[in-house]
């Protein structure tokens, strides 16, 4: 990921901003983190404020764009493949259980985001209020991943140097680590729970 990114920055600087929105779109916190550490080390040209409005982007955008696939196909998909319907419950009982918690936090939920909004699209969630918690929660995120970044790289540079990016390798390694041990073990929990169908579109 460093090594992608510093090759764009040397060679296409003027891609890096569409290169956040693209990797965004689908995924990428870890993008945004690298990119925030770079900034840090004033070798290149990254505006923190810009590496988090692309980062918003794209968020942003992707998680609408799955949102209105999940409102406008996810019922006849969960129609045609019922067990679909088996491996999302679990989505449907956070949505039912606190819609507006569910929207704000799923991007800080390892393994949620992709399935989040195309759940959250089949159910009673409206477009309007799902645009403006989306906002809002793509918004926090990026400005909380891109600056985070930025400090983080300036007080690891500050103790560590060169050897920083070892350590939040290692560092990355473990989170991740730890995030999908905690979401498999809360998809067991709520697998436990009787299956929840998917309800009907709403406005």
């Amino acid at each position: 990921m460093q090594d992608l990114v510093i090759h764009v920055l040397t060679d296409y600087g003027f891609l890096l901003y569409p290169l956040i929105v693209a990797w965004t779109f689908i995924e990428g916190e870890t993008v945004v983190i690298v990119t925030g550490i770079l900034a840090s080390e004033g070798r290149f040209n990254i505006n923190v404020e810009g590496l988090a409005l692309a980062a918003f982007t794209g968020s942003f955008l992707g998680d609408q764009l799955y949102y209105y696939i999940g409102r406008k196909y996810g019922t006849p998909l969960l129609t045609r493949w019922p067990t679909l319907t088996q491996k999302v419950s679990w989505a449907f009982h956070l949505v039912k259980t606190n819609p507006t918690l569910f929207i704000l936090s799923f991007r800080w939920i390892y393994g949620v985001r992709n399935i989040a909004p195309f759940v959250i699209g089949i159910s009673e969630v409206s477009r309007l209020k799902y645009f403006i918690l989306n906002f809002i929660a793509a918004m926090i995120w990026a400005h909380s991943f891109a600056w985070g970044g930025y400090f983080l790289g300036w007080k690891l540079e500050e103790w560590l140097g060169e050897s920083k990016w070892f350590v939040l390798g290692g560092f990355i390694g473990v989170a991740v680590v730890i995030a999908g041990l905690s979401f498999l073990r809360q998809r067991r929990k709520l697998a436990q729970l009787p299956p929840a169908s998917a309800p009907a579109s709403g406005e």
